[in-house]
């Protein structure tokens, strides 16, 4: 297993939709670079910094700043229309990452367990071609036994679970439930921890981000459940930092959670 970070680690500083952008959002190349800093092993791009924009020339040059800095590149994207998969096992092929992660749903396309299953059933062929595997992540729709079934009917070597340690509590599941389901089946894993506190008016709860190791998920139970699974995924770590007054102390807050959780994911998952 090795620990790595991704664009979902420096959100404010890719930009979030519905706030100001930053002046100068960061690049994928930059994010390789930051990972350099913090001695981890593995970056993962995903949908908020959206690989399918750059040109050929682009993608190489991120490839060779990973090799330079002997980094392994992931590829992740939103969305299962055919024709954007297939672009996406492309570039995953061309930056040689082994996983494509993918987000189901988009603000336009929610699709059904039965339409998730006959649209990625003809990509386990092109999958299954080009040595890449479709990590299917719990986002916060499907409960964990609804996202088994899909994986079941695909019924591919090449399809599993991008298992997010928080997103499942958005359909009232916990991270045992999900692990329980759908470790065996995890290629990529998304360390996210959170804090669930009581609303000022005591009238509900609100979830927030919490540096690693700071919250309440039990990462050291995750790992160990996973290693009894026999499973041995990248381990990404991923942030809910909230709002600042500013972008710029929004920004340097995530900065200051990535480097704190990078550092307690250490004490857990040293380095190779």
């Amino acid at each position: 297993m090795k620990l790595g970070i991704g664009s979902y680690t420096y959100v404010w500083a890719c930009g979030v939709p519905g706030y100001p952008p930053p002046a100068s959002p960061l690049t994928a190349i930059a994010l390789c670079d930051r990972a350099a800093r913090l001695g981890v092993r593995v970056v993962q791009i995903a949908d908020n910094l959206p690989l399918h924009t750059l040109d050929a020339g682009a993608l190489d040059a991120l490839r060779r700043r990973a090799d330079d800095l002997d980094l392994e590149l992931e590829v992740g994207t939103r969305g299962i229309a055919a024709e954007h998969l297939n672009r996406y096992v492309g570039i995953a092929g061309r930056l040689r990452s082994r996983i494509l992660r993918v987000v189901i749903d988009t603000p336009t396309d929610r699709p059904s367990p039965d339409e998730v299953v006959a649209r990625l059933l003809p990509q386990t062929r092109l999958l299954e071609s080009a040595g890449i595997t479709l990590a299917i992540e719990n986002h916060d729709r499907f409960k964990a036994k609804a996202l088994l079934a899909i994986i079941e009917a695909l019924g591919s070597r090449h399809v599993g679970v991008c298992l997010d340690t928080a997103n499942s509590l958005g359909c009232l599941e916990t991270i045992e439930q999900v692990v329980e389901t759908l470790g065996p089946r995890t290629v990529n894993l998304h360390l996210k921890d959170v804090g669930v506190v009581r609303a000022p008016h005591h009238k509900g709860f609100v979830i927030e981000g919490r540096p690693a190791g700071q919250g309440q998920i039990d990462f050291p139970r995750v790992l160990q459940r996973l290693r009894e699974f026999g499973v041995d995924p990248n381990a990404i770590i991923e942030l809910w930092p909230p709002p600042e007054p500013t972008l710029a102390a929004a920004i340097e807050q995530e900065d200051q959670w990535a480097t704190a959780s990078v550092a307690y994911v250490r004490s857990l998952i040293p380095a190779p």
